[in-house]
C-alpha cells in the first residue's frame, strides 16, 4: 500500500490511523514505546508502529494500536499493555468492517450499473500497489460480468509528485468518455508519469487534446479530485489502495483468490 508518508517509522509520533487525543504526554509515550516494540500480529514481520506507517491499510496493526491507547487511557503501566497486547494479538479484525455511506455518482465505473455487488476503489496513479490491484480489481469484474460493479474514486497522495496531476487527467478523460483507456495507460507507466507522458497518452486514447488540455491548464476537475479525497478520509481512506465492498471496507490484499468467495456471499444476501 502507498502511505501518505515514506519515512523513518521510528521517528513517526503520530503513526496513520492511531488517535491520541485525550491521552496525557506521559500516556502518548508509553503507547508509542510499546507499538514500536511490539510485533504486529498479521505475519508482516513489522512491529506494530511501523506496519501502520508502511501498510495503514493492515486491520491487524490498526487494532492493536487501538487496544494500546485505551489501556494507556485506563492507567495501565506499559508492562501491563504489552501483556494485553499479547493477548489482543490473537483476535484478529473482520474482514470486512461495518458498512459506510459513499457517494458513486458521476463517478467512472466498469461493470452493469444495477450489480449487486458494488466495489469502491479508492487509488492512486503513481503508487506501485495501486498498479498491481488494478490488473486485479479487472479481473473480478471479468469473473463477474453481471454482479459486480467496479467505481473509481481519487486519492492522490502528497508524496507522490505528480499523483494529482494524474488524477485531474483521468476525470478529463472521462468528460470525454475515455477514462478507463487512460486509466489503463497510466498504470501501465506509473513509474514515467508527468504531464508531457499525459498527454502523449491522452492522445493516444483519441481524446480532443485541445479540450484535454484546456481542462488540465484549467485545473477543472481539481476541486473533484480534492472532494473525493475527503470523501476517502472521512470513511476510513489511510494509504492507497483501499476497497469497499458493498460500502464495507476490506482488510487484506485486494487479488481475485481473495474477493471471489467475498463476491459470492454478498450475492447471497
Amino acid at each position: 500500500m502507498c502511505l501518505a508518508q515514506e519515512t523513518d517509522w521510528k521517528k513517526v509520533d503520530a503513526p496513520p490511523g492511531v488517535d491520541f487525543s485525550g491521552l496525557t504526554k506521559a500516556q502518548r509515550e508509553a503507547v508509542l514505546a510499546v507499538i514500536r516494540s511490539e510485533p504486529c500480529a498479521c505475519g508482516c514481520d513489522m512491529k506494530v508502529a511501523e506496519c501502520r506507517v508502511k501498510d495503514p491499510q493492515c486491520g491487524f496493526s490498526r487494532r492493536l494500536a487501538a487496544f494500546a491507547i485505551r489501556d494507556a487511557a485506563a492507567g495501565k503501566p506499559v508492562p501491563a499493555i504489552r501483556a494485553s497486547l499479547e493477548k489482543y494479538a490473537k483476535e484478529p479484525p473482520p474482514v470486512l468492517e461495518p458498512a459506510v455511506k459513499l457517494s458513486i455518482g458521476g463517478a467512472p465505473f466498469k461493470g452493469p450499473a444495477d450489480a449487486k455487488v458494488t466495489i469502491v476503489e479508492f487509488s492512486d496513479f503513481q503508487c506501485p500497489y495501486c498498479a498491481k490491484a488494478a490488473g486485479e480489481a479487472a479481473a473480478v469484474v471479468q469473473k463477474f460480468p453481471k454482479d459486480v460493479k467496479l467505481v473509481f474514486k481519487q486519492f492522490p497522495l502528497e508524496d507522490h509528485s505528480q499523483a494529482a496531476l494524474a488524477a485531474e487527467a483521468s476525470l478529463a478523460a472521462q468528460a470525454q468518455g475515455k477514462f478507463w483507456e487512460l486509466h489503463d495507460k497510466m498504470y501501465a507507466n506509473f513509474r514515467q508519469i508527468n504531464q508531457a507522458r499525459i498527454l502523449v497518452w491522452a492522445n493516444e486514447a483519441g481524446l480532443d487534446m485541445n479540450r484535454f488540455r484546456a481542462d488540465l491548464n484549467a485545473h477543472k476537475y481539481a476541486a473533484r479530485v480534492k472532494a473525493e479525497e475527503q470523501e476517502g478520509e472521512v470513511a476510513g481512506v489511510e494509504g492507497t489502495p483501499t476497497f469497499f465492498i458493498n460500502g464495507k471496507r476490506f482488510n487484506g490484499v485486494f487479488e481475485v483468490k481473495a474477493i471471489a468467495p467475498i463476491v459470492l456471499d454478498e450475492l447471497k444476501h
